[in-house]
């Protein structure tokens, strides 16, 4: 077994970012074109409210995806810095605590999670079949929320350490396992919501158990997990998972007034807002997977005290972004008419999607800027400027904006409301980001010691050189 190494402080930094992301963006999509499959398969179904019942599911399982995917950035940017520091014994440390803490924070959610899932289903605006459904889909999927942290977060050490290859194949395992159940047990077996839900399950199993295999066989990641251990980094992994758990709240936040001000308009509308939940990620699926490729980039260079390549990895990063949006923006307004006959959707609900098709589908370049700006706050020791950020849009910035578009034009209006709060705060928060890697390098330049508040884990010194980290973790 090879101790992990830095690899992302040599080479071209557009290279990293795009193999990153490609590799990223394999393993993701897949996972959410099975989503969509499985949205498929049910609407095959032909009944809406079995539709609108995975749309109110899908925004409350964001909010137990977002709390992972806070724990899973701090995962990464404390593992990524200390391989970029020359410290592969801290690293481990890090690495095992960030599955313990991932661990312990996922089965307390779950555990506060189960008595809720009625009353916020009802809270959505979920009422009769769909609320029913929607109840027992996520009864069963919400006891399989500690497997999919443990997939995500050990997905984000391998992308740590630089092994895209591994770090794609745990996603795209997962969406394989899916793949394959998902029509055996939806039509194979008239399982309907249930078959779905027993898919997701399994799927959760296979990401954790290859995620954990690799990460402990391959790469030597971890040492024995001690409690001691886990008390000993919690406040280093607390200090941007919880900043970052808050970040990633505000989405489904956002989401779900956006879920309530459809609701109004019947279940046709919600399951419209289902399909386009379903089309976003596989559409823009390479931008998620943009912003985990760069976090370990951004961690590496700092850690080995290489500020000019930060500015080059979010230059590089918001290029990819605004070439890729540009495209996939094309397509989808050339295609929306397509795209919204395909699941089965009354007239007014087609309307809808191909709406979102046509036009709110451009606000993603500015949601792009918004997400690398935030992995590099993240990752640079300013998680608490991603949540303002994040937060700022998904209530100042949608809102106000829903409420009156859908006064305006209907619910095709709130569609729009909440994709014109991405350009109020994706502008500012890319100026900000830019701001932070020139503070950062002037501090360094100026030979002053990084205020802890700037580099992530306490337990990391301030930005010494490689050779000096190398020395102290000996």
């Amino acid at each position: 077994m090879q101790s992990p190494a830095p690899i992302f402080t040599r080479g071209p930094i557009m290279r990293h970012v795009a193999v990153m992301t490609a590799t990223g963006s394999l393993g993701l999509v897949a996972v959410f074109i099975v989503d969509l499959l499985n949205l498929f398969y049910i609407s095959l179904l032909g009944e809406a409210e079995l539709a609108a019942a995975i749309g109110y599911a899908g925004t409350i399982m964001f909010f137990t995806t977002s709390v992972a995917l806070g724990i899973m950035i701090a995962a990464s940017a404390t593992v990524s810095r200390a391989l970029g520091a020359g410290r592969p014994r801290h690293a481990r440390r890090l690495a095992t605590a960030s599955v313990l803490y991932m661990t312990v924070a996922t089965v307390l959610l779950t555990l506060l999670l189960l008595p809720l899932i009625g009353p916020v289903l009802h809270l959505l605006g979920a009422r009769g079949q769909a609320a029913e459904i929607g109840h027992r889909f996520l009864s069963f999927v919400t006891l399989s929320t500690p497997l999919l942290g443990l997939g995500m977060v050990t997905s984000s050490l391998l992308r740590a350490t630089g092994d895209a290859s591994r770090a794609m194949w745990v996603t795209l395992g997962g969406g394989l396992v899916t793949a394959v159940l998902d029509p055996l047990l939806i039509l194979g077996l008239g399982l309907g919501v249930d078959g779905a839900a027993i898919a997701s399950i399994l799927s959760r199993c296979a990401m954790a158990a290859m995620g954990l295999y690799w990460c402990s066989k391959t790469h030597n990641l971890f040492v024995r997990p001690r409690l001691a251990l886990l008390l000993n980094h919690a406040q280093a992994l607390g200090s941007i998972a919880i900043p970052a758990i808050l970040t990633n709240i505000a989405t489904p936040v956002g989401n779900a007034f956006v879920t309530s001000a459809l609701s109004p308009y019947g279940d046709q509308a919600v399951a419209a807002w289902a399909v386009i939940g379903r089309t976003i990620p596989v559409a823009f699926g390479p931008l998620f997977a943009l912003t985990g490729a760069v976090g370990p980039i951004f961690g590496q260079n700092i850690g080995a005290g290489l500020f000019d390549r930060l500015r080059t990895t979010l230059r590089d990063s918001l290029i990819l972004t605004v070439v890729y949006v540009g495209a996939v923006w094309v397509l989808l307004a050339l295609g929306r008419h397509q795209i919204a006959a395909a699941f089965s959707l009354a007239p007014d609900a087609q309307e809808i999607v191909a709406f979102f098709c046509l036009i709110s589908a451009g606000s993603f370049i500015f949601l792009g800027a918004m997400f690398v700006s935030n992995a590099a706050f993240n990752n640079l020791g300013a998680p608490l400027l991603s949540t303002g950020f994040n937060w700022g849009r998904a209530t100042l910035g949608t809102m106000p904006f829903v409420w009156i578009g859908g006064h305006l034009m209907g619910a095709n209006g709130v569609i729009l409301g909440q994709s014109l709060g991405a350009a109020v705060f994706g502008v500012p928060a890319m100026v900000f980001a830019f701001r932070l890697i020139d503070k950062i390098r002037r501090t360094a330049e100026a030979g002053k010691p990084m205020p802890e508040s700037h580099p992530a884990p306490a337990e990391l010194p301030p930005l010494a050189s490689p050779q000096d980290a190398v020395a102290i973790d000996r």
